[in-house]
């Protein structure tokens, strides 16, 4: 059985391996690009020993590096007599390999030994060996950004464990609305305690506070359409392959209503199980 929280990720130039070491290391793998294939059995050591606070590694190991075609199988092999790591051979067509290099106006690896297309022909003939050795092989020559990180997840994740991050963040309009908002909610149509004498230098994490806020009818229709939207949107979110979201929730000076929404969003979000960190960026202002 391979090991899923040790990948070495390999294939073909232009088959999409950095995007997906990215996806990767967004879901918590430490991921390294281009080392030297040699070193990888005495980071396997330290690994296994513990010398180090990585619970999830990711190595990204090509063409790029001289010898890697001659020398890879040798070293898999030392690899794998002291764990079983998951090797992931990433491939794409010939047509969609030309295209991306185009796009991306790089040099194939293999430029200087002869046209594009024989460089990718060359490589996929080096590389036979390698792709055979293999526990999985994807191929991306129809499948866009998202539609790679879906695959990664449905393939290697179970269902459920791959979940989004999130942060909400409340704030002041009267201060600017954070700048990386996915989704932005005003809540300046809420009861505002701000004109409550006994209420005024509270925030909305004080009970007395978010009492007198929810004590209204608007604001639980409000709290109950806020949670079915935003129930209803993140598995569009985590099915789109999005891996952080920020959610901001305003008021006039951020200090009462968006901070007792954000909370009350929180404590929602985390009874559905997912990650959620907060922010209250103008309660003390």
């Amino acid at each position: 059985m391979t090991d899923y929280n040790f990948l070495i990720i390999t294939g073909l130039s232009g088959s999409g391996k950095t995007t997906a070491s990215r996806f990767f290391e967004d879901l918590g793998y430490y991921c390294m690009d281009n080392i030297p294939a040699k070193l990888i059995p005495n980071f396997v050591d330290l690994w296994k020993k513990k010398e180090f606070q990585i619970d999830k590694v990711a190595f990204v190991i090509d063409i790029r590096e001289a010898g890697f075609v001659t020398e890879f199988p040798e070293i898999l092999e030392k690899i794998r007599k002291k764990l079983s790591p998951c090797v992931i051979f990433m491939e794409a067509s010939d047509e969609t390999i030309i295209k991306r290099f185009s796009e991306s106006r790089r040099p194939h690896p293999l430029t200087g030994q002869g046209t594009v297309i024989q460089n990718i022909q060359m490589e996929r003939d080096k590389l036979a060996e390698i792709k055979s050795l293999s526990d999985e092989v994807i191929d991306t020559s129809k499948t866009s950004i998202s539609d790679l990180k879906k695959l990664i997840s449905d393939r290697f994740f179970k269902k459920n464990e791959y979940r989004i991050q999130i942060m909400l963040v409340s704030f002041g309009y009267k201060y600017g609305v954070p700048l990386d908002s996915d989704l932005v909610f005003d809540t300046r149509f809420l009861p505002n305690p701000h004109y409550i004498d006994r209420l005024r230098d509270k925030t909305g994490q004080e009970k007395k506070v978010s009492d007198y806020i929810y004590n209204s009818e608007i604001t639980k229709k409000y709290i109950n359409y806020l949670f079915g939207f935003i129930d209803f949107q993140l598995p569009c979110f985590i099915e789109e392959g999005k891996s952080c979201l920020t959610i901001s929730i305003g008021c006039t000076g951020g200090k009462h209503r968006s901070v007792a929404v954000a909370e009350w969003l929180k404590e929602h979000l985390e009874s559905k199980k997912y990650s959620v960190q907060i922010i209250h960026r103008d309660m003390f202002r």
